[in-house]
């Protein structure tokens, strides 16, 4: 199976489900704060780093002949459900404008941890150490951007998001 099917769930996740709730929800997955410093750099690799995934995947092969791939089938299916999961919850925010509820308790990130399980199961589906290589490439800068987000949500919200912060984790 060609690994560009494995693209296909994540467009329809970001696009068709965010469509459902309207331009607002729409704007807000797509929006990246101001970013300051090293955070540019961190933005920067972000994006290189996803089409460079998209690339890999696109010339890849999926298979499902070892246990491997059953396992990375299975780590992509939760990583999908998570990030469709985390979209719906991102575009519903509370009155403030600031998630905290669904998966937004349990992670201030839940859609970037859904990203790289998804893309860490299509790794092992395609058996592509450049998948994974690249991978982590972007894991560490979204680490970047997490911080230039989080220095954003503080300006933007003040005490209720460093409230937040003390009873949320960054990651899991």
């Amino acid at each position: 199976m060609n690994g560009f099917i494995l693209i296909l769930p994540i467009i329809i996740i970001r696009y068709g489900i965010v469509s459902i709730f309207g331009k607002q929800a729409s704007k807000r997955t797509t929006f990246f704060p101001p970013r300051e410093g090293r955070e540019n750099l961190a933005y920067w690799v972000y994006e290189i780093s996803i089409l460079l995934i998209m690339i890999v995947l696109f010339f890849n092969e999926a298979d499902l002949v070892s246990l491997i791939n059953f396992i990375g089938l299975g780590i992509g299916i939760i990583g999908m459900i998570l990030y469709a999961i985390s979209i719906v919850h991102f575009s519903k925010p509370n009155i403030s404008g600031l998630n905290t509820k669904g998966l937004y308790r349990i992670s201030r990130n839940p859609m970037y941890i859904a990203f790289f399980l998804y893309f860490l199961g299509c790794s092992m589906l395609t058996n592509s150490w450049l998948l994974l290589s690249i991978l982590i490439i972007f894991q560490i800068s979204v680490h970047g951007l997490i911080l230039s987000e989080e220095r954003w949500c503080i300006e933007q919200f003040g005490e209720a998001y460093k409230n937040y912060m003390k009873e949320v984790r960054r990651y899991i």
